[in-house]
């Protein structure tokens, strides 16, 4: 049985979504990226608890706040 056309506007290019490992490489990314924002130097993590300290807020939440916002409080 043919494929259906593909419909207008797609490449014809891979799909996105993998169905041999849907979710691997995403996943390893998404690790990778986690891992990284949350590892900070001592020296900056001890200024960012202190700082939450100051605004009566955990390290977890005021770090949360920076990534997200992308600026300090």
């Amino acid at each position: 049985m043919p494929e259906a056309p593909a419909r207008l506007g797609h490449n014809g290019g891979p799909p996105l979504e993998d169905d041999d490992d849907p979710a691997g490489w995403r996943l390893w990314c998404w690790k990778r990226a986690k891992k990284k924002a949350w590892s900070a130097p001592r020296e900056i993590a001890l200024r960012r608890l202190a700082r939450a300290e100051e605004l009566g807020m955990s390290y977890r939440e005021y770090t949360l706040e920076i990534l997200e916002r992308g600026r300090h409080l």
